[in-house]
């Protein structure tokens, strides 16, 4: 087994209608079945945190990326949707789109090969390759 370098801990009671922490306490949140799915809202849902934790992660692989080809990215940001798809069999399913800006790169074909291979990189891309479908889009754009 490879070294650790981290390992994030949490407590969940209640499911979707309960209540999540960190063991360290930072983050702590009232978990809520969205209206969409015949809850009330006024919280969060396991959807929303894989959307800002996919955001977050990929970011930070496309800044590992860019600093190894002494690349200055820019102001990168990234728009994530996650979305919940039933699989036909009474069972449940997850697709992403990541939408990623890279406004430092200009030229649009080296923005979009520092997108691809941030995903190559990106821990949260390669414990879902396969097994969910992730889009990568470039300012609104399929690559």
């Amino acid at each position: 087994m490879a070294k650790v370098l981290y390992t994030a801990r949490a407590h969940v009671t209640g499911g979707r209608d309960g209540h999540g922490r960190s063991d360290d306490g930072a983050l702590e949140v009232d978990l809520r079945r969205p209206t969409e799915l015949g809850g009330e809202g006024g919280g969060t849902n396991p959807e929303q945190l894989f959307a800002v934790g996919y955001a977050a992660c990929f970011e930070s692989a496309l800044g590992v990326v860019a600093g190894r080809q002494h690349v200055d990215a820019g102001g990168v940001a990234i728009d994530s949707e996650v979305s919940l798809l039933p699989t036909g069999d009474g069972g449940f399913r997850l697709a992403v789109v990541l939408d990623v800006s890279v406004p430092g790169v200009e030229d649009r074909d080296a923005a979009a090969a520092l997108v691809r291979a941030a995903h190559e990189v990106c821990p949260y891309s390669n414990a879902t390759r396969g097994n969910i479908d992730v889009e990568l889009r470039l300012e609104g754009t399929d690559i």
